[in-house]
């Protein structure tokens, strides 16, 4: 298992300091936050982009994230622009995803509507991002508002869109503030989950849960060592990554939390039966 860190985890630190920081406490590979990465690209090149990567030992393995891509009306030009944008940024610095993400349900609409509009989005988008030989990974969120919720209903739209490069991310606190099942896991193809974000969350009633009560793994309630066990059972051995939107983790020396979060996920994983790099 590939283990990474994302730069939501240190959300005041800049692209560099992610950087400097994965790097100078043994991750091997990054995902970029999309803010910081536009950021640094005001005042530099993608040349220097990519040797910010090279230089530090650091493979970029996503931009996370475009933000509600589906039932755009109007504004669906923008998403499109967006990802062919950061396809071209990816195929640059050798990133080869994109996280992409679940709009607000509509009023009225059915899940029929819902995955309709996924797979037709996914499918335009996904032919942007293949001329660029980019992946997309499609996130669920936990929400109650979100019209991609759980794990199952990700999968469902993943597997009947049935394209060569798109696939989904697993992330541990969307799926326990979703109520996503533990069985679900075993329903998935493991070379459909691109990314498996590992964090944990305070024990609040799940509806209540926002990023903000996110925690370092092994912290919280969210029962991951389960999740971990039938990520196994199905041969998951792909991209793991930890992501926290935690403010109070922001004030934090991004090198210290970088570290702490490692040692935290390293254990888990470790108890889980998985061999990391």
């Amino acid at each position: 298992m590939l283990l990474g860190f994302n730069g939501a985890t240190t959300m005041r630190a800049t692209l560099e300091q992610d950087v400097k920081a994965a790097s100078r406490t043994g991750f091997k590979a990054l995902e970029i936050w999309a803010g910081k990465m536009n950021h640094y690209l005001q005042a530099h090149s993608l040349d220097d982009l990519r040797a910010l990567f090279t230089s530090n030992g650091i493979q970029p393995v996503s931009i996370n994230s475009i933000e509600h891509i589906t039932f755009k009306g109007d504004d669906y030009g923008e998403i499109r622009e967006q990802c062919r944008r950061y396809s071209e940024i990816a195929e640059a610095v050798g990133c080869d995803k994109i996280v992409v993400v679940p709009s607000p349900t509509p009023p009225g609409a059915t899940w029929a509507d819902i995955k309709r509009e996924s797979i037709r989005v996914l499918g335009d988008l996904a032919e942007i991002a293949a001329a660029h030989k980019v992946k997309l990974a499609y996130e669920f969120l936990g929400q109650p508002d979100c019209s991609v919720s759980t794990l199952a209903q990700c999968w469902e739209i993943v597997r009947e869109a049935d394209l060569p490069n798109v696939g989904l991310v697993l992330d541990t606190f969307h799926f326990y503030a979703g109520g996503s099942t533990l069985n679900s896991i075993l329903q998935v193809d493991p070379q459909k989950v691109y990314i498996f974000h590992i964090n944990d969350a305070e024990d609040k009633p799940r509806a209540t849960l926002t990023d903000a009560h996110r925690l370092l793994p092994g912290e919280g309630v969210i029962p991951l060592l389960d999740i971990l066990g039938n990520l196994r059972t199905i041969g998951f051995d792909g991209l793991c990554s930890i992501e926290l939107f935690r403010p109070a983790y922001w004030k934090r020396d991004a090198r210290e939390l970088a570290s702490d979060a490692r040692a935290k996920t390293l254990a888990l994983l470790t108890r889980a039966g998985f061999q990391v790099a």
